[in-house]
């Protein structure tokens, strides 16, 4: 029996306000414990909740940016349940009225373009963190991240393959960090996942008995979580077992979901209407407004670039990942305009040192301009390939602009005709044998000779030059070789007449 997988998910997106949903608590990460509190994030008895306005600019702003539509009226609801980290013993989030319904984004997967539908998007407010010694009998909870604002987008449950889960929550990282509302950074939770996940036999309509997926703390961890959840239920269903509706926690160290709770239904968390928040309305205005301030989104931005600077399909695909990125090549290709060297630079070097250090390219040693004048005199033929990859590294330990390492170094190409022919006639001279076989018609030796005199002048002979010396060099010889053939051709006849 083949199965098919039907997966949903919920994504908890962190926004970069800098204070609380409903006071003015600092919003921000990584303070002590418990020291950005007040009594409307602790629930005291009698505090009055007060909406912040920029927490509804971002709501709209991704609703906008996911191609939703905007309820004009939406309301706040308490979900009540009962954690140590939940103050109030309810969470203020949305329910029956969210902001927005009925969304879709485009993912690609195999070459293939596929719409995945989103059922909804509201706002809420976060919960506390809890810390757990396994050294005590007790637990520990921070309060500071309690009343951070969030919103949750929802998928339909159109994914069907862990592959396409994983494009999907890239997807709406790379669009919640080109709007700027969140910072995407899954290891500090700022941006979480749950999954919803079923399987049924492939051609049929019915849905199966879901699980639901927690402590997915990387796009790699929600796809090998999927892998295994999809395998598990497989397993149960040929053994004619049934499969149960739970909470899972994916553990990384052992590959392998665990059993966490039965899962909940809406109605166990009891929503009801918040009685001390008013309902949310939204004016067409407003909307207009907030739609004026949102950036060009990554698939509008590929597809530019495409067009505007004649990329292949993978480097605007990979440019456009972020704005940062994106930002970075088109100011590199302002100073240099060369958009595919530009790309083969930025793609290649630039990231590959960004990866190894481990650092962003909002963090990069090299600018866009250094990068760019780097290029520059590469091609004005001050110097070589090679000795630009030198003077990159040189940049990025140092910071220096490229052609004071240059000028410090003594690294400028050399392009001197009469000095690259005597190195050429000595590298020829020094390798009689290859030259021979060159001639004998194993013409691949022509790239043996120009390493040969570039090894000789350290990398810093022009390679242009280089090639055309070499060519005019190897020419002679043969003329040379062909002409004195034909002379002791005479002289042997003459002989023989005589």
């Amino acid at each position: 029996m083949e199965f098919e997988a039907v997966i949903g998910l919920e994504v908890h997106a962190q926004l970069k306000t800098k204070t609380k949903i409903f006071c003015s608590c600092s919003a921000s990460f990584g303070a002590p414990p418990n020291t950005h509190t007040c009594p409307v994030c602790l629930g005291m008895p009698g505090v009055l909740p007060v909406l912040n306005k920029k927490v509804v600019e971002f709501a709209t702003l991704m609703a906008l940016a996911t191609n939703c539509e905007i309820n004009h009226e939406s309301r706040f609801a308490r979900k009540n349940y009962f954690y140590p980290d939940l103050p109030k013993g309810y969470q203020i989030s949305q329910y029956e009225l969210p902001i927005a319904l009925r969304g879709h984004i485009d993912i690609e997967t195999n070459g293939n373009i596929k719409r995945i539908g989103i059922t909804r998007i509201h706002m809420e407010e976060d919960a506390g963190k809890l810390t757990h010694d396994q050294g005590r009998s007790f637990s520990m909870v921070d309060f500071n991240r309690t009343g951070v604002p969030l919103i949750e987008i929802v998928s339909e449950p159109d994914i069907r393959s862990p592959e396409e889960a994983g494009a999907y929550l890239r997807k709406l990282r790379s669009i919640v960090r080109y709007i700027d509302i969140c910072d995407g950074n899954m290891e500090e939770g700022s941006f979480r996942c749950d999954a919803n996940i079923s399987i049924r036999p492939k051609g049929t309509e019915t849905l199966g008995t879901r699980t639901e997926l927690k402590n997915l703390n990387s796009f790699k961890n929600v796809e090998k979580s999927l892998h295994f959840e999809i395998e598990r239920q497989k397993d149960i269903i040929l053994e004619e077992g049934r499969v149960t509706q739970e909470t899972r926690l994916w553990d990384p160290d052992k590959n392998r979901t665990t059993s966490m709770r039965e899962k909940e239904e809406a109605h166990d968390y009891r929503y009801f209407p918040d009685p001390d928040l008013l309902p949310l309305v939204i004016d067409d205005d407003w909307i207009e407004t907030i739609k004026k301030a949102l950036p060009e989104l990554p698939d509008e931005k590929k597809n530019r670039f495409k067009k505007e600077y004649n990329l292949p399909v993978y480097d605007a695909d990979v440019l456009t990942t972020s704005r940062e990125l994106a930002d970075y090549f088109e100011n590199c290709v302002k100073e240099f305009p060369n958009p595919k060297q530009v790309s083969n630079w930025v793609m290649g070097s630039l990231l590959g040192l960004l990866n190894a250090k481990e650092k962003t390219i909002d963090q990069s040693p090299i600018s866009p301009i250094n990068l760019a004048r780097l290029l520059k005199l590469m091609d004005e033929g001050i110097i070589s390939g090679k000795i630009a990859k030198t003077v990159f590294e040189e940049m990025a330990q140092s910071g220096k602009p490229p052609k004071e390492i240059v000028e410090e170094k003594g690294l400028v190409q050399v392009s001197d005709t009469s000095a690259i022919d005597d190195v050429v006639t000595n590298v020829l001279s020094r390798c009689s044998k290859e030259v021979e076989k060159y001639k004998s018609g194993k013409t691949k030796l022509f790239g043996f000779f120009v390493g040969q005199v570039m090894k000789e002048t350290k990398g810093k002979a022009n390679p242009k030059i280089v090639n055309e010396v070499l060519k005019i060099n190897l020419i002679a010889i043969d003329r040379y070789a062909e002409n004195n053939h034909h002379e002791n051709t005479k002289i042997r006849k003459h002989e023989i007449y005589i």
